[in-house]
């Protein structure tokens, strides 16, 4: 996996690590609940046009652990902050899976301080068919491989095999999530009603083979935030950032330069 310049941010006495790249305006990608596995081939696209920031979740890969942090709306007001501090305004915002919940909970109390976001396949709602897959029944490689349509750029990234490191590293994601999104298990029931004040210009897009979080979220997500659009990716899971780079980044650069 490529690598880019890494930058540490200190939030509240915490170091939450930054990868980052390109210029332009300014686009953050929020990451999945397995974590940022290095410098994607989607990072370089989207960092053609915009300056991309890529964090670590505080608590993920090698950010510091805030052991006071208890929800999704925990993390996502520590992103706000984290944004103060760097004097970043207005970015688009990129939320991926875990990550276009806390997008979506950051753009519920900062709206008029996030400039767009693409929330993709996002979780944060309980869906109203199907259910968003307990990753705590399967182990880790199980759960993430069922998150591709074809496992081919799946071992491109991460190898016929995953190593002990990468293990060792999924498994302190999972506690992570397990401290900030249990119970309820990957959704808020006051998201509902708070996305309803949301007015940030927001795109949804939805694998449609994704098996983790059911593609009819996106719909709803879209039901409850004004001005809401849906874009689908064929033949594509839950990662559609490692499975469908090209497709998944020129409609956000679509979205995002209108």
């Amino acid at each position: 996996m490529a690598e880019n310049p890494r930058i540490q941010q200190s939030i509240n006495g915490q170091t939450v690590d930054i990868q980052t790249g390109g210029s332009g305006d300014t686009l953050l990608i929020l990451h999945h609940d397995i974590g940022n596995p290095g410098w994607l081939p989607f990072y370089d696209l989207l960092s053609d046009k915009f300056s991309v920031y890529v964090p670590s979740h505080p608590g993920f890969d090698t950010s510091d652990r805030p052991d006071w942090m208890r929800s999704v709306r925990d993390m996502a007001t520590t992103y706000q902050w984290m944004l103060r501090e760097m004097g970043i305004d207005k970015p688009y915002i990129v939320g991926l899976g875990f990550g276009g919940w806390i997008a979506a909970e950051m753009a519920t109390t900062a709206s008029d301080h996030i400039r767009g976001m693409s929330l993709v396949n996002p979780m944060g709602l309980q869906p109203k068919e199907g259910e968003i897959m307990d990753q705590f029944l399967l182990n880790s490689e199980e759960y993430i491989t069922s998150g591709f349509a074809d496992l081919t750029s799946y071992h491109s990234t991460f190898g016929d095999l995953p190593d002990v490191d990468q293990l060792v590293t999924w498994e302190i994601n999972r506690e992570m999530t397990t401290r900030i999104a249990w119970k309820p298990y990957m959704f808020d029931r006051s998201l509902e009603q708070l996305l309803r004040a949301v007015e940030t210009p927001t795109q949804l897009i939805a694998g449609k083979q994704d098996r983790i979080v059911p593609p009819v979220c996106c719909d709803q997500f879209a039901g409850l935030i004004p001005n809401s659009t849906v874009a689908h990716i064929d033949q594509c899971g839950h990662f559609p950032d490692i499975e469908k780079p090209d497709e998944l980044a020129n409609l956000i650069i679509d979205f995002a330069t209108l």
